[in-house]
C-alpha cells in the first residue's frame, strides 16, 4: 500500500502524518537508522511530536505496510530494509519499483553528451560500426535518497529524435520505451564495489557493495540501448520465475 493512499485515507491531519512519515523514512532511507535498529516507542514519539499515541500509531502502521518497519509485539518497531523487486526477464520503469516501496519517486539528469561513439561505445551497444550515440547519466530517488545510478548510451541511428530530447524531465527509460518498440533484450547481473563517481551519485562510502543491472535492447536486427542500472547493496531484490524445460 502506497504511504500516501494510506495517509489520504485517515482522518487525522494529513501534515501531521506526513511529518511523522518523512521523519522517520528519510532516517531509514539515510542509513542513520540501519536495519534492526529500534524505532521510538509510542509514548516517546507522541511527546516529541505532541500527538496522541492513536496518530502515531496510525504512522507506524502505514510504514508497515508500506515495508519500511516491522512492527513486533511487546518488543516494538524495528527498522526492516526496503527491497524492491525487478523480474529479470522484464523491461520496466524504475519508478514503479520505488512506488513498490510506498515511497515518492524522483528523476534526476546529471549529464547529456551527444558524441561519436567509441570502440568501448560499440561493444556496449554491439554496433559494428563507428556512429552518433547519446550518453546519459541520471539518478533516480526513493524518498529523499538515491535508488539508482544509470548510465546509458542510446544509438542514434536507431532513435535519432532522441537527439533533440532534453531529457531534463522524462527519464529516456520509458521515453525510448514509448518511442520504438523493443524485439529482443539481454540482462547481465553482476556485484561491484562502488567506484567514486557512483559511490558520490548514491551517496554511499567508496567501494560500498552495489548490485549492477546492464540490459541491452534492439530493434528487429537494431542495437537501440544499452544501460547500466547501479543500486546500493541491500535496496533492490531480483526475481525470475519458470518452469521445468519441456526437453
Amino acid at each position: 500500500m502506497d504511504v500516501t493512499e494510506a495517509i489520504s485515507a485517515d482522518a487525522e491531519p494529513a501534515s501531521l502524518h506526513q511529518r511523522i512519515l518523512a521523519d522517520i523514512s528519510d532516517r531509514i532511507m539515510s542509513g542513520e537508522w540501519a536495519p534492526g535498529h529500534r524505532i521510538p516507542f509510542e509514548h516517546e514519539l507522541s511527546a516529541e511530536y505532541g500527538c496522541s499515541r492513536m496518530t502515531v500509531n496510525k504512522a507506524l502502521s502505514q510504514l508497515a505496510k508500506a515495508g519500511l518497519i516491522e512492527r513486533r509485539r511487546r518488543s516494538g518497531s524495528f527498522v526492516r530494509r526496503p527491497q524492491s523487486q525487478a523480474a529479470i526477464l522484464e523491461i520496466h520503469d524504475i519508478k514503479t519499483e520505488v512506488a513498490a516501496l510506498g515511497l515518492p519517486y524522483r528523476y534526476e539528469l546529471t549529464s547529456r553528451r551527444k558524441r561519436k561513439s567509441t570502440p568501448d561505445d560499440r561493444e556496449r551497444l554491439g554496433l559494428k560500426n563507428s556512429g552518433a550515440v547519446l550518453e546519459l547519466t541520471c539518478r533516480h530517488f526513493a524518498g529523499a535518497q538515491p535508488f539508482c545510478h544509470e548510465d546509458r548510451l542510446v544509438n542514434l541511428a536507431a532513435v535519432p529524435e532522441a537527439a533533440d530530447e532534453s531529457f531534463e524531465e522524462n527519464a529516456p527509460g520509458p521515453w525510448l520505451i514509448g518511442r520504438i518498440p523493443w524485439s529482443a533484450a539481454e540482462h547481465r547481473i553482476t556485484a561491484v564495489g562502488a567506484e567514486a563517481e557512483t559511490a558520490a551519485a548514491l551517496n554511499i562510502a567508496e567501494g560500498s557493495p552495489c548490485l549492477v543491472v546492464e540490459r541491452r535492447t534492439w530493434s528487429a536486427d537494431h542495437p537501440v540501448t544499452h544501460v547500466r542500472f547501479t543500486y546500493a547493496a541491500g535496496s533492490h531484490a531480483l526475481v525470475a520465475r519458470f518452469t521445468p524445460s519441456q526437453s
